[in-house]
């Protein structure tokens, strides 16, 4: 019995004493937070974190939202990274979308932490918010406090780790989360094509769906295509090596409904480059035509559709023998101020940039603009073959095969028909039986007017020889 007595006034004495240091501890910390002020008590904090963090064997990197005035890359890049990484099983989560085509951004909310794993090492991440008073270069979000003061909230990430794995952290782990975070973006940002008016770009977003898969195309030109495209993207320090620009050309000629500008959207999906439609026929110098190249950004696509009626191409035969214009005090847009962008000095203002002409009558272009260097690759868009229209087919009916495939086959191989002119056809009608007949019928009739048409040529003719 004693000595149960003496255990109860041990606890009790143990109760007490933990309450007054309690209550010391509440007591120091609020005349500390009173008195002292928020630099020194930062300081002081921050200290006895640095003596906390000597005595430990983990090690943590800060990862600021902001460095100075600009935006901390390494900040947005975690950020992304560990979206794709969180746990939704978290007590506390944000979420977010900005985007009315995007899907759920999950995101750590201020005090959550997680894990992750990379190379065998654990790293640990935690989201840090605090209040700076009066803000600063580069201070995060502003707001007023309860009396009225100028306060910031500071935001942060703390990347935890075992002091063993601090190489890996730094050479290996982060590197791989920027490099991945880039990848993500590039997946999930929207494409924007933009448009000239004046020495300025107006862009809009970019929702054309056009994809190589979908794309009424011969395989072996597609795949062709996809090829050139990959190897060049991949070839950043060979065309240092060779010194060349890193810049792609692409001749697309053919008939209209070829699919020319479908070819163009399916290049900028593939790629995720935005897109700059040039209009020359809005540009009325060679100074402005400079303007709106060199303010085109890195990876993306120029494109002069029918660049034939764009721009006289007279125009270079015109300037002097030595160089210079007929007329010294014109600066005029002219085929000569085009191709110094295209392989000329200017062509170095930018870098992994692809260039496309279209053209339906590719005989009526310069030679000088048709040379390797300038357009490398030549594209021919072509009427409609059987492997196209069973791309179309599949696109618009969801179908492999079909036993009107034999008829319509044949037929295509006998009429000079675009895919643009199937595909009309096949929309028409949401029955597959229904649209196939239908387009059937179009390529008789077809077929027998480019007949009529080649009999009255034939008799005009004749009569013009008696």
């Amino acid at each position: 019995m004693a000595t149960y007595d003496k255990a109860i006034e041990s606890y009790k004495k143990a109760v007490t004493t933990a309450a007054s240091l309690a209550a010391s501890a509440m007591l120091v910390r609020g005349v500390v937070n009173e008195l002292v002020p928020y630099e020194v008590r930062d300081f002081l904090f921050s200290g006895l974190g640095y003596l906390r963090s000597r005595m430990s064997s983990q090690h943590t990197v800060v990862i600021e939202e902001t460095e100075g005035w600009a935006t901390n890359q390494l900040y947005d890049a975690a950020r992304t990274y560990l979206a794709t990484r969180i746990n939704t099983d978290m007590q506390r989560l944000r979420v977010s979308r900005v985007d009315e085509g995007k899907s759920l951004m999950f995101s750590m909310e201020e005090g959550e932490e997680m894990a992750d794993l990379h190379d065998g090492a654990e790293f640990r991440w935690r989201l840090v918010c605090r209040d700076n008073p009066g803000g600063g270069a580069g201070s995060g979000n502003a707001g007023r406090g309860a009396n009225g003061s100028y306060r910031v909230e500071v935001r942060s990430f703390e990347m935890s780790f075992h002091k063993k794995h601090k190489e890996k952290a730094i050479e290996s782990y982060l590197p791989h989360i920027l490099a991945t975070a880039k990848k993500i973006k590039e997946q999930d940002r929207t494409l924007k094509i933009y448009m000239n008016e004046g020495e300025s770009w107006f862009a809009i977003d970019l929702h054309h769906p056009s994809t190589f898969s979908t794309l009424a195309m011969d395989h072996k030109m597609k795949q062709s295509v996809m090829d050139d495209l990959e190897r060049f993207v991949k070839r950043k320090e060979y065309y240092k090596k060779i010194g060349k620009a890193w810049k792609r050309g692409y001749l697309l000629y053919g008939p209209p409904g070829t699919g020319k500008s479908s070819l163009i959207a399916a290049m900028a999906n593939y790629l995720k480059f935005d897109v700059y439609d040039l209009e020359l026929t809005e540009v009325n110098w060679n100074s402005t035509l400079r303007r709106l190249l060199i303010g085109m950004t890195n990876r993306s696509i120029l494109v002069i559709e029918d660049i034939d009626c764009s721009i006289d191409l007279q125009q270079r035969a015109e300037d002097g023998q030595d160089g210079t214009k007929s007329n010294p005090t014109e600066d005029k847009v002219t085929l000569s101020g085009l191709l110094n962008f295209v392989d000329g000095l200017w062509s170095t203002s930018g870098e992994e940039r692809i260039i496309i002409f279209t053209t339906n009558y590719k005989e009526r272009l310069d030679p000088a603009l048709l040379r390797p260097g300038r357009m490398d690759m030549h594209i021919h868009m072509g009427y409609c073959c059987p492997e196209s229209f069973r791309i179309l087919a599949s696109n618009y009916h969801s179908i492999n095969d079909h036993d009107t495939y034999p008829e319509i086959e044949e037929l295509i191989k006998e009429v000079m028909v675009t895919p643009a002119e199937v595909a009309e056809v096949l929309m028409r009608n949401d029955d597959t039986d229904i649209a196939l007949e239908g387009l059937i019928q179009f390529l008789k009739k077809k077929k027998s007017d480019s007949k009529d048409s080649k009999s009255e040529n034939v008799q005009g003719r004749s009569q013009e020889k008696n």
